[in-house]
C-alpha cells in the first residue's frame, strides 16, 4: 500500500460522510465491534494469503512467488471470505449491506482496479502490505472524480490521489500477522522439513523456533496430518511434547498454559497459539514440573 495516504475529509457535511458511516457502523457491528473487527479482518486477509503460498507444499515463502492466476484468486478468496465473516449476502455487485449493492475490492499492491458496474456504488477496499505487515479496511463511493482518467485494458480505473482522501477508514495502517515463513531463515525452514513424519517435522519446528507464538495453522501445515492436535499433546510419550520434553525443551499452549508462559517471561500466546522454551535452569524445570511437566532437564555449558 502507498506509504503516504492522505487524512480522509469524509466528514460531516461531506456528500459521502452519512451513507459510508451507516454502512461503516453496519459493518463493525457485524464483526462485533471495533477491537473485534481488527483482529478477525486481519487474520482473515493473512489466511487467504497464506492458503495460496501453500509454503509446505509448493516451497513457496512469499506473495510475490504466486502465479498470476493465485494472485487474483486471492482477491476472489477475500470476497467469499469477507462476507462469510460480517455474514453478509451476495448482491447484484459482490454483496449487500442495508439495502445497498457493494463492491469487495482488494489489492496486494498500491491501489485498486474498479469496474465499470461499480461505478456509482459504494466500495469495500481491501489492502494487505506484506512487506510492512499491515492492512486496511476502507468505504469509498466509486464516483468518476475520484478515479483515474486512464483505464486498462478491461475498462478498470484507479481511484486517484483525489480520491484517496475520499476514503473513509475503517483499519488503516492496522497491525497485520508476518507470513510466518517470511520470518524463518531458508535453512530452518529446510530442516523443518526434513522430517519424514508429522511428529518429527512438529518436532524440528519447535526445536529450531523457540520464544516465538506460533499459529495453529502453521503447526497443521507442518505436520499434514488430521491428528495433529492429538500429537501435539502429551500422547503416552509419542507425542511431540513428550519427545521434546525428553530433551529439555517445553512445548507450551496459549489455552491450557498461560500462567506457565507467564510465569518464564514468554511472549503472550492467544488461546490457538504454541510457543517453545529451552528451560535454562533448575528453578525453570521446577517450575515446570509444578505446572505439571516433567523436562529431563540437564545444566549445559
Amino acid at each position: 500500500m502507498k506509504r503516504s495516504i492522505p487524512d480522509s475529509i469524509v466528514i460531516a457535511g461531506h456528500a459521502d460522510h452519512d451513507l459510508l458511516s451507516a454502512l461503516a457502523r453496519e459493518i463493525t457491528q457485524r464483526a462485533g465491534g471495533d477491537a473485534a473487527l481488527g483482529a478477525k479482518f486481519s487474520a482473515m486477509l493473512r489466511q487467504c494469503v497464506d492458503d495460496v503460498i501453500m509454503t509446505p507444499k509448493t516451497g513457496r515463502r512469499s506473495y510475490d512467488e504466486l502465479e498470476k492466476t493465485e494472485k487474483t484468486y486471492i482477491g476472489t478468496r477475500v470476497e467469499i471470505e469477507l462476507r462469510a465473516m460480517l455474514n453478509l449476502p451476495k448482491g447484484k455487485l459482490d454483496t449487500s449491506i442495508l439495502g445497498r449493492d457493494v463492491d469487495i475490492k482488494n489489492t496486494m499492491g498500491s491501489n485498486w482496479m474498479i469496474p465499470t458496474e461499480a461505478i456509482g456504488h459504494p466500495c469495500i477496499l481491501v489492502a494487505a502490505d506484506e512487506v510492512r505487515a499491515l492492512c486496511y479496511l476502507g468505504l469509498f463511493i466509486a464516483r468518476p472524480a475520484y478515479l483515474t482518467q486512464g483505464q486498462n485494458k478491461d475498462a478498470k480505473k484507479s481511484v486517484s490521489a483525489l480520491g484517496f482522501a475520499n476514503i473513509l477508514w475503517l483499519l488503516r495502517d492496522h497491525p497485520y500477522p508476518p507470513n510466518f515463513w517470511r520470518t524463518v531463515p531458508p535453512d530452518v525452514v529446510a530442516r523443518i522439513f526434513e522430517g519424514r513424519t508429522g511428529n518429527q517435522r512438529m518436532a524440528n519446528l519447535f526445536r529450531e523456533v523457540q520464544r516465538i507464538p506460533i499459529t495453529r495453522d502453521v503447526v497443521e501445515a507442518v505436520a499434514q496430518q488430521q491428528d495433529f492436535m492429538r500429537r501435539i499433546r502429551s500422547d503416552k510419550g509419542r507425542g511431540t511434547r513428550d519427545h521434546l520434553a525428553r530433551e529439555g525443551i517445553l512445548l507450551l499452549s496459549g489455552h491450557y498454559d498461560a500462567p506457565l508462559i507467564t510465569g518464564l517471561g514468554l511472549p503472550p500466546c492467544s488461546g490457538s497459539e504454541f510457543v517453545s522454551y529451552r528451560a535454562r535452569s533448575q528453578a525453570e524445570a521446577d517450575l515446570a514440573a509444578a505446572h505439571g511437566i516433567a523436562l529431563d532437564w540437564q545444566p549445559t555449558g
